[in-house]
């Protein structure tokens, strides 16, 4: 499975409260929440993420509170895959229950730049950066995680 997109980057240790603020968890609906994602740090997200689209962080993403509601946001709003130097666990979890797609990797987190167009394949663990003609390697996921995101997430896995 691959992915390929524009990036979105942010800093170190963007907590759940900037990936969907508090205000706006009165509600499930995907969409919904998706049209709040990010919002608090960057107004200009939502109006030019795109289906596929990759996220770039760097250390301690997804900290903060253990709300879902993060990852759902994030993937509902077309981001296909989050690449950052390091994930709060409880966010790492989260992502891969609703089958959002992580990868860590430092090199591609330092590297890569807002706007630069990226190309992950999952399988072989690879990571392109189109705009700059670069290759970072990171760990595959196993087959098992992988199995859960190409589902859908945890819940789609078990109704297979």
């Amino acid at each position: 499975m691959k992915a390929t997109g524009k990036v979105f980057k942010y800093g170190d240790n963007i907590d759940t409260d900037v990936i969907i603020p508090a205000r706006y968890l009165n509600t499930t609906d995907h969409a919904e929440l998706a049209s709040h994602c990010m919002e608090d740090i960057d107004k200009e997200f939502i109006k030019n993420v795109e289906a596929g689209d990759v996220m770039v962080a760097g250390r301690n993403f997804g900290c903060g509170s253990s709300r879902e509601h993060a990852p759902i946001a994030i993937k509902a709003s077309g981001i296909s895959c989050v690449i950052a130097k390091s994930f709060a666990r409880i966010f790492y979890r989260n992502a891969i229950n609703t089958g959002l797609a992580i990868i860590e990797c430092e090199e591609a987190a330092d590297k890569i730049e807002n706007g630069d167009r990226v190309e992950v394949d999952f399988d072989s663990g690879t990571i392109k950066n189109l705009t700059r003609n670069e290759v970072y390697k990171t760990q595959p996921f196993p087959a098992f995680i992988q199995r859960i995101i190409d589902a859908g997430g945890l819940l789609k896995t078990i109704q297979k």
